[in-house]
């Protein structure tokens, strides 16, 4: 089929998928069932500018302390720097929270997005169990941990507890097959997906992602594949970490440890412990269904308004114009994303008419993207560069279109008045086409402009 190979599935009962053993490690409990539900002891809990909403309704339960204070992590992201004084009194108020409870994972305002901050440093292991009061939280699938996010209540509970009910998920298996053509990303393939199965397609289902298209993808573009997959209502969404996953976290944790430490560490130990905490589904395990794609059928797409499922080919959509172009957010604010826009870019302007909004996803990514050139790069070409974080991402500050403007952007999201203007309209595309699109003025293939 064009759009999925829907097959047959055979599984043996004994066999478990990756949201079962997870689970099954999260709970103390040697193996679970699908649609059992456990009382899961998360290894993180993830909280931002939210932060401070939850610890109100922590305080209704009367313990002066939180019980896991070593397993909060807690990034100052969405609304940074505050743009209003509602804002700053709610990062003080984070702020003196964190100093009461002696919470160490703890970032700053410009540090960048929680989820890019937490994979730059190490915080998720695979095999992990992180639960998050962010819808995104499936990021970490990356890893191979099991990501999730939960409502403010529920991390409320953990606070108070450590722990949380939660119910194992079904799983469906999605294939890649074969190298993505130039031009096309893994966002593209996001959209794909989510555009063919629907934005409701996977509510409360546990993604197994797999095949030669799925290894091959850079660690960067192996983090859009989970963080969009909120948008398809997946609860968790999982690709398995290899020798690069543990080579990446042995080489992160080991640099954070020598530093807390203030001595060496055995990298190579290391990386043997991170491997050996992996997880790995059953390939005979119980699934709902297994989609097979192509990676050489698929060509870059946009999500156009107002629904991330309204999925067309850019070609499709080449005469709209748009007046702003936002490259940046938890999805695709990373270097390698920086870099193919200052390849579009490069020698090139921003059109008239048209403005262009760069935001990293942490200072990390700035630094690295300053040092590489990059930046100098897209400001020469017209782009205003933003303080890491989520920017307008949310429609809070840093790049609310007006009424009747059309966004093109990087981001996951683009229901109505997501980025603050009911009356705008925003199309969801990856890194290279907001540049393209930038230059031209109007939606673009990059590959019209790099020929």
């Amino acid at each position: 089929m064009n759009r999925f190979d829907a097959q047959e599935i055979f599984f043996d009962p004994a066999a478990q998928t990756f949201a079962q053993k997870a689970l099954s490690r999260a709970a103390g409990l040697e193996r679970v069932a699908v649609g059992q539900v456990v009382d899961a002891r998360p290894d993180i809990v993830l909280s931002h500018d939210n932060t401070a909403a939850i610890r109100r309704i922590w305080q209704e339960f009367g313990r002066p302390r939180v019980s896991i204070p070593d397993r909060l992590a807690i990034t100052l992201d969405h609304a940074v720097p505050a743009p209003t004084t509602k804002h700053a009194q709610n990062h003080a108020e984070i702020r003196a929270f964190v100093a009461e409870q002696g919470i160490r994972h703890f970032w700053e305002v410009g540090r960048g997005i929680c989820h890019q901050v937490l994979s730059e440093e190490a915080i998720v292991l695979p095999g992990q169990t992180i639960l998050g009061a962010d819808s995104h939280t499936t990021h970490f699938g990356w890893l191979g941990a099991f990501g999730a996010g939960i409502g403010r209540s529920e991390v409320a509970v953990l606070w108070a507890t450590g722990e949380l009910w939660l119910r194992v998920p079904e799983t469906i298996r999605i294939v890649l097959e074969g190298d993505l053509p130039p031009g096309v990303t893994a966002k593209d393939f996001a959209l794909r997906l989510i555009g063919d199965l629907g934005a409701d397609g996977g509510i409360y289902y546990a993604l197994e992602f797999s095949g030669s298209g799925i290894d091959s993808l850079s660690l960067e573009g192996r983090m859009v594949l989970p963080n969009m997959m909120a948008e398809f209502g997946a609860k968790s969404a999982y690709l398995a970490p290899d020798g690069r996953t543990f080579d990446y976290l042995a080489d992160v944790l080991a640099r954070r440890l020598a530093r807390e430490a203030k001595s060496e560490v055995d990298r190579g130990a290391l990386r043997d412990e991170i491997a050996a905490g992996a997880l790995y589904p059953d390939p005979d395990a119980a699934i709902c269904a297994h989609h097979t794609y192509r990676a050489s059928a698929l060509e870059p797409y946009v999500a156009c308004p107002h629904a991330v499922d309204n999925v067309a080919p850019v070609s499709a959509v080449s005469a709209v114009r748009v007046q702003q172009a936002f490259l940046g957010t938890c999805t695709n604010g990373r270097l390698e994303d920086l870099a193919a826009a200052a390849q579009v870019v490069a020698g090139r302007t921003v059109a008239p008419g048209t403005r262009f909004l760069v935001i990293p996803a942490s200072s990390r990514v700035l630094q690295e993207a300053l040092r590489l050139g990059y930046i100098q790069t897209l400001i020469d070409a017209g782009a205003v560069i933003g303080v890491p974080g989520c920017g307008p991402c949310m429609g809070n500050h840093m790049g609310i279109p007006a009424p009747g403007e059309v966004t093109i952007s990087s981001a996951n999201r683009n229901f109505r008045g997501r980025m603050g203007t009911p009356d705008a309209e925003t199309y969801l595309a990856s890194p290279a086409v907001v540049a393209a699109s930038a230059v031209l003025g109007r939606i673009a293939d990059p590959r019209e402009v790099l020929g």
